[in-house]
């Protein structure tokens, strides 16, 4: 690690502590050339896959969106922010340990209406009638006799 104030590559570790629930780690550095003392944090880089499109469009995974998709979907529904945070962390994980470098949208759409079936039915329904483009009322029953079939066994 280079001293931000003389530049020299020499530094020494004073103190390590785990912030941020042990995510990161904050560094108490000292330059062993000038004496100055700073801070550094270090995390794990965790790679996500690109997101492939229907379209075959590749981009780059993105939090923002998949926050934005489960809140509309929650939208007026009693689940708590902690879930929703919960569920993004349990998706992100599953497309990490693909340990692919693409990945289909549909397969994160797919992990998204596994965590909505869990937080609540109404949202999932909801998410479910957009993503796959439910076309008349029969689709929705039969989508809603689905998952009460599902929730008697």
């Amino acid at each position: 690690m280079h001293c931000p104030f003389c530049g020299a590559i020499d530094t020494k570790v004073i103190d390590s502590r785990l912030v941020t629930e042990g995510n990161n780690v904050r560094r108490r550095r000292e330059c062993i050339t000038c004496e100055e003392r700073f801070t550094t944090y270090e995390s794990a880089e965790l790679v996500m896959p690109r997101i492939i499109k229907t379209d075959g469009i590749r981009e780059p995974f993105n939090e923002d969106k998949l926050m934005m998709g489960l809140t509309k979907a929650l939208e007026k529904r009693p689940v708590s922010i902690e879930k929703v945070e919960e569920a993004i962390t349990r998706i992100k994980a599953n497309l990490r340990s693909s340990g692919e470098r693409e990945i289909q949208s549909r397969a994160v759409g797919e992990q998204v209406m596994i965590e909505l079936r869990d937080l609540d039915e109404v949202a999932f329904v909801r998410f479910a009638s957009v993503y796959r483009s439910f076309k008349d009322l029969d689709e929705f029953r039969a989508e809603i006799d689905r998952l009460s079939e599902d929730n008697s066994k």
